[in-house]
């Protein structure tokens, strides 16, 4: 299972490469504005999370 701040950091570096985006760039971006971007360059990035799915995202992968 691949933990979540290892996906995040896959995504940033993925970010960094298409759309020339900085780590601190990419961690201020809100998710509709990378699905914005991912959907111009012709990907799907899907519907952004909802308030629920944060919400158990957090529980299962609490920062500490």
């Amino acid at each position: 299972m691949m933990r979540f701040a290892d996906a995040a950091q896959r995504l940033a570096g993925l970010a960094g490469l298409a759309f020339g985006w900085s780590p601190d760039r990419f961690w201020r971006a809100t998710p509709a504005e990378l699905a914005a971007l991912v959907a111009a360059a012709g990907g799907d990035a899907g519907a952004p999370p909802t308030p629920d799915l944060i919400a158990r995202l957090q529980e299962q992968f609490p920062d500490g």
